[in-house]
């Protein structure tokens, strides 16, 4: 019972403070700074979400309490089975809830809410990897239709043989960059590519990148630290595209941060499609401290910011998918490149919440 009431004590210990975020939420000057206000409802959804927890927390124990009085004292059969089984549901709830308190008690990271930029570069390997680049694209546009999030693509550079050098684009929807952020590393292909006569399997790779995006109260660029180049698009996108002085080039002047987008025909839209990614970029040299002070004291670095590992091989000769991080092995490489990842993401979210606990000492 301890354990329960250490647990109780965190959470009674928070219940002020929600009381305060819902206040706070509805008050006229606290709304009109759009800051706070999001930052406090963000707060609140999370403390919510504990409050429901403990309220389930305390009908479990409770439940736990009168089903043991019942079998003491009562003689009717009837009653004394329905005790049995409430005792029965309650004790295998209890454990259940503990972690999932427990979890919610670990602090979030307040980026995982956000949406995310996501650049896929092909690298060694030449125009197989390029290729490459273009199955993990499909891949996670198919993941992320099924999920209901909108891609828009910023920026591509096409391999010669099909596939992509680099492409770089935006994903909107819920809790997207929490999910997606597992995917940043390198990804190696094994493979007979298309281009080889010998059918001998190469290794190849494309690296991924998934940045949280900046909202335009997280980081301030001012505009005069920034160098605006206008150019004529190249690529596909028909005889406009090529004539019109629509792709945009922003150089951050303190940072050297260079960012460019020519999806959209609009000089406009393409200027504020790149304002989005240039803020990302300047807001995730900060970001990336944080994830570097993670890396220093965590063991299975499943979703810290070192972009250089080898994090996943996908085998095609055997159908294999393996996550290096995590020991994961699947047989179903078809399905994965069609979208279906969820259950690789699921497993490393399993261990990343491991690790956050065994931090949180909980």
């Amino acid at each position: 019972m301890a354990e329960n009431n250490n647990l109780l004590d965190k959470l009674e210990g928070l219940v002020n403070r929600f009381e305060e975020i819902s206040l706070l939420i509805t008050d006229p000057s606290v709304i009109t700074d759009q800051k706070r206000f999001i930052r406090l409802t963000k707060e609140y959804k999370e403390m919510d979400d504990l409050m429901k927890a403990r309220r389930e927390y305390i009908r479990t124990l409770d439940g736990i309490e009168e089903a043991k009085e019942i079998l003491a004292s009562e003689q009717d059969q009837e009653m004394r089975e329905i005790a049995r089984e409430e005792l029965d549901s309650c004790q295998k709830r209890l454990p259940e809830l503990e972690e999932e308190i427990k979890l919610l008690l670990v602090p979030a990271d307040l980026q995982d809410s956000k949406n995310a930029i996501v650049e896929i570069r092909g690298g060694t390997g030449g125009d197989e990897a390029a290729i490459f680049a273009g199955d993990l694209f499909r891949m996670y546009v198919k993941y992320c239709e099924n999920k209901g999030w909108r891609v828009e693509v910023t920026s591509s550079n096409e391999g010669t043989s099909g596939g992509f050098k680099e492409i770089i684009f935006t994903v909107t929807g819920e809790n997207v960059y929490g999910t997606l952020k597992y995917e940043s590393g390198v990804h190696r292909v094994q493979r007979v590519p298309a281009t080889e006569t010998q059918g001998r399997v190469h290794t190849s790779a494309a690296s991924v990148a998934v940045l949280p995006e900046a909202e335009e109260f997280d980081v301030e660029v001012s505009e005069k630290d920034i160098q605006v180049d206008i150019f004529c698009a190249s690529g596909h996108g028909g005889q406009s595209v090529n004539t019109t002085y629509s792709a945009i080039r922003l150089v951050h002047i303190p940072t050297g941060i260079t960012v460019q987008c020519q999806d959209e025909k609009s000089q406009l839209k393409n200027k504020a499609k790149a304002m989005v990614e240039l803020r990302t970029r300047i807001y995730n040299m900060e970001y990336q401290k944080y994830l570097d002070e993670i890396a220093a004291h965590r063991k299975t670095l499943v979703s810290t910011g070192d972009r250089s590992a080898k994090i996943r091989t996908y085998n095609y000769p055997q159908g294999r998918i393996t996550d290096h991080r995590i020991n994961y092995t699947i047989y179903n490489l078809s399905a994965f490149m069609d979208g279906d990842i969820q259950d690789c993401i699921d497993h490393l979210i399993v261990a990343e919440n491991a690790e956050r606990l065994k931090e949180s000492d909980l």
